[in-house]
């Protein structure tokens, strides 16, 4: 059965915003993410469906707060929730907070193509 730990996790993104380890289980990526400053990437979700993400995610707030705000309602997620979020999403990070998260590789890809994307255009 595959397994990582943090330190092992072999793809990092190091950035002034964000920490981030992943590694893809069977299908699935498993996201360490660590936020260093109040986060709100909307802008790098431009061009997905309703210009929010569409990959669902499975995870576990290990540190401090995310929101997820959706069209009609947020959903605020704090230090030792479990949580599943549908697509259709834009993320909310507070600095100093780590979550561990699962998602759909497949889908995470699409969604992160067009995440890095914009990204780079701003850079």
């Amino acid at each position: 059965m595959p397994s990582t730990r943090k330190e092992n996790a072999p793809v990092v993104v190091e950035a002034p915003e964000i920490t981030g380890r992943y590694v893809d289980l069977g299908g699935h990526t498993v996201a360490f993410e660590s936020f260093h400053v109040d986060v709100d990437p909307a802008p790098f979700f431009r061009g997905l469906p309703d210009d929010r993400c569409q990959c669902p995610h499975w995870g576990l707030v290990v540190k401090g707060s995310v929101t997820m705000r959706f069209a009609d309602h947020d959903e605020t997620y704090t230090a030792g929730d479990a949580y599943y979020i549908p697509p259709g999403h834009l993320p909310l990070a507070t600095a100093g907070s780590e979550v561990v998260e699962f998602s759909p590789t497949d889908l995470f890809h699409q969604t992160m193509a067009v995440v890095g994307a914009n990204m780079a255009a701003t850079a």
